[in-house]
């Protein structure tokens, strides 16, 4: 079959080479019906319709419709990059995830994390995290909120598998079905080759054979949605309450994730200044604390006073009479916090200053 740069995608959609997004999916969604081996019974439609497939997946997609105009165009590192290990066949792309030379082969890394947009890769949704502002009495009497969010879910042209076929998977023809690749870096150091994971299906062996024209095969498609979020009676701040399959959907078919509201109680929440202010008292009591044991407290009382000072500024800023008792009790474990980690300091400081003024007053 001939290889990616020796077949002219723009004509066999029958697009400008100027085309946009747009044009390149209607030109698809046409031919693709007409040739589709459910409906063509010609002894040439399913070749023809793998082959207006191939041209989509590689003009629908930006970095390989770049990667494919610098090989029609002769250019010599797109030639050198389509080496030993990258065989381009039908739907192949001997490429990469970034941009070509930078990006291809010390992206390597890069790539294995990015899915192509062929890939045949069902993972689960992942859950979508709201905020939900309440006030101290929703959250103490039970509230339900409407929420709008962005969120991916199951494309309705192809049900979520990515295809607009039923037999919608077959072997990578970059990789063989391997995952990976052997890619020749002769042509940068000599010799040598270095194994990646197939940009083509991102490491799975498998690809869709005709991606949907709607999703680029993903199966899954950006919307705006809106779920109400009940939470019950004496929630508190950082509370969560679950949305059953309300959160991203998967990739391919797999399972979707929940839609997550988190409950802000801005009584409740211990934030900013007030956070910190906590947290520089606890830091300052070690010191304090042990050096009136040691007999140094003249000396530490001083430089103690001044983050003191500053914490207790930032504490009476947040208003802490209005606030809950929940806020206070944060309040306490981010001062435990701060005092537990300036403990060995103060232990070190405080027995050396110890040490010296019993040195200095000694010969007296």
């Amino acid at each position: 079959m001939p290889a990616m740069n020796q077949k002219d995608y723009y004509a066999i959609l029958g697009v400008s080479k100027d085309a946009d997004k747009k044009e390149i999916q209607k030109a698809f969604q046409k031919k693709a019906r007409a040739l589709h081996p459910d409906i063509n019974k010609a002894p040439d439609a399913e070749e023809r319709f793998k082959e207006v497939s191939e041209a989509y997946a590689v003009l629908s997609d930006e970095q390989k419709r770049a990667r494919y105009d610098a090989m029609r165009a002769g250019s010599p590192f797109a030639g050198a990059a389509a080496g030993a290990g990258a065989r381009p066949q039908a739907g192949g792309y001997p490429g990469q995830a970034g941009g070509f030379p930078f990006g291809f082969p010390f992206d390597m890394a890069g790539a294995g994390r990015r899915r192509a947009a062929t890939a045949y890769n069902p993972e689960a949704g992942a859950d979508v995290v709201v905020d939900v502002d309440l006030t101290r009495e929703e959250a103490r009497a039970g509230a339900r909120r409407a929420v709008t969010y962005r969120r991916f879910d199951t494309c309705g042209n192809c049900h979520g598998s990515g295809s607009v076929a039923s037999e919608h998977t077959r072997t990578c023809p970059t990789c063989g079905g391997a995952g990976a690749i052997n890619v020749d870096l002769s042509f940068l150091f000599g010799a040598g080759a270095a194994q990646m994971q197939c940009p083509e299906c991102g490491g799975t062996g498998k690809v869709v054979a005709d991606p949907c024209p709607e999703c680029a095969g993903s199966g899954r498609r950006q919307v705006v949605s809106e779920a109400v979020v009940s939470f019950p009676a004496d929630s508190h701040d950082g509370d969560q309450v679950r949305v059953r399959g309300m959160g991203h959907a998967g990739t391919n078919g797999a399972a979707t994730g929940d839609l997550v509201g988190r409950a802000r109680v801005a009584s409740e929440r211990l934030e900013g200044r007030a956070r910190t202010g906590f947290g520089l008292i606890g830091i300052a009591l070690p010191f304090l604390v042990l050096s009136s044991f040691s007999g140094v407290l003249s000396v530490f009382l001083l430089i103690c006073l001044v983050p003191i000072a500053v914490g207790v500024a930032g504490i009476a800023a947040a208003n802490p009479l209005s606030r809950s008792p929940l806020w206070w009790r944060r309040g306490l474990i981010a001062m435990a916090n701060g005092a537990a980690n300036s403990l060995i300091w103060a232990l070190i400081l405080v027995w050396f200053t110890s040490c010296s003024q019993r040195v200095l007053i000694g010969p007296y």
